[in-house]
C-alpha cells in the first residue's frame, strides 16, 4: 500500500511539473515574442491580436477574401475530426489514448444534455455536441502563441447564440403550438402580477442571445488582453521583466480553465433554453 501510494504521488508530482513547465515555456514564448514587436516603454497595443486580416496580401476583406479568422475556425474543425474521426476509427475494445479523450467528451455532453434538459432532448445532442467541441478547441487553439482566438469576436460568438436562439424558439413551436407561449405566463404567480411578469419574461427571453454571445466572447477577448499586457511588460523590461513573466504563467493557466469553462457554459446554456422549449409550462 504505501508503494502504491508512494507511485501515485510520484506520478501526481510529475505531471505537475509537466504542466508547470509548458506553462513556463509558454511564458518564454511570450516574452520573446513580445520583445521581438518592438515594444517601446509602455506602448503595449493589447487589441491588435483581435484584429482581422487576409491571409494573403493586403487590402479590403470581402465575403470571399480567406483571412486569419476563417483560417483558425478551419484549424479548429479539423482538429475536431481528427479527434472524433482519426481517433476513434479503430473503435478498440482497449481504446487508444485518443479514443478515450473522444468517448470521455462524448460521454461527458451527452449526460450533460440528458440531466438538464431531459430525455426527451437527445435527439437534439448532435447539434449540441457540434457546439462545444467548436467552442472548446476554437478556445483551446487560441491559446496558442501567435495564434487567432476566434470565439473572442462577437461576430463569431452571434452567430452561434442566434442559430440557437432560433433552433430553440421553432423547437418550442413545433413541439407544443401556441402552448410555448405558456412559458411567458407564469401561472403560479398572483393574477394582478402575471402581465408584468409576461412582459419580463419576453423581454429577458429576447435578450437570452445577446447575453450568450457576450459572455463567451467577452470573458475570452478580456483574458487575452490581459496575457498581450503582461507580455508587453515583459517585453519592455527587458532581462528585469521576471514579476510579469510570472503573472503571464498564472494568467495563462487561468486562461486554459477558463477556455474550458466558457465551453460548458455556453453548451450548459444550450440545454437549459431547449428544456424551456420542450417544457414551456411554468
Amino acid at each position: 500500500m504505501a508503494t502504491e501510494s508512494t507511485n501515485t504521488s510520484a506520478s501526481a508530482g510529475g505531471k505537475g511539473r509537466v504542466v508547470a513547465y509548458v506553462l513556463i515555456a509558454v511564458a518564454a514564448v511570450l516574452f520573446g515574442l513580445a520583445y521581438a514587436d518592438g515594444y517601446s516603454g509602455l506602448a503595449i497595443h493589447p487589441m491588435d491580436q483581435f484584429e482581422v486580416k487576409p491571409l494573403f496580401g493586403e487590402g479590403p476583406i470581402h465575403w470571399y477574401t480567406p483571412t486569419n479568422a476563417t483560417l483558425w475556425m478551419g484549424l479548429a474543425i479539423a482538429a475536431i475530426a481528427a479527434l472524433m474521426v482519426m481517433g476513434t476509427k479503430g473503435r478498440a475494445v482497449i481504446p487508444s489514448r485518443s479514443q478515450s479523450m473522444a468517448e470521455l467528451v462524448y460521454g461527458f455532453v451527452r449526460k450533460m444534455v440528458e440531466d438538464v434538459a431531459g430525455k426527451d432532448a437527445l435527439p437534439y445532442f448532435p447539434y449540441i455536441f457540434t457546439l462545444f467541441l467548436f467552442i472548446l478547441f476554437a478556445n483551446f487553439l487560441g491559446l496558442i502563441p501567435t495564434s487567432f482566438t476566434t470565439t473572442s469576436h462577437i461576430a463569431v460568438t452571434a452567430i452561434l447564440a442566434a442559430c440557437v436562439f432560433l433552433t430553440v424558439t421553432a423547437v418550442g413551436f413545433i413541439k407544443n403550438g401556441v402552448g410555448f407561449l405558456s412559458l411567458f405566463w407564469v401561472s403560479s404567480a398572483p393574477l394582478a402580477l402575471r402581465p408584468i411578469l409576461a412582459v419580463i419574461e419576453l423581454i429577458s427571453y429576447f435578450v437570452r442571445p445577446v447575453s450568450h454571445s457576450i459572455r463567451l466572447a467577452g470573458n475570452l477577448m478580456a483574458g487575452h488582453a490581459v496575457l498581450k499586457v503582461f507580455a508587453g511588460f515583459a517585453g519592455a523590461m527587458g532581462v528585469a521583466g521576471i514579476a510579469p513573466i510570472v503573472g503571464v504563467v498564472a494568467i495563462y493557466g487561468l486562461e486554459v480553465l477558463v477556455s474550458a469553462i466558457q465551453a460548458y457554459v455556453f453548451t450548459i446554456l444550450t440545454c437549459v433554453y431547449l428544456k424551456d422549449a420542450l417544457h414551456p409550462h411554468h
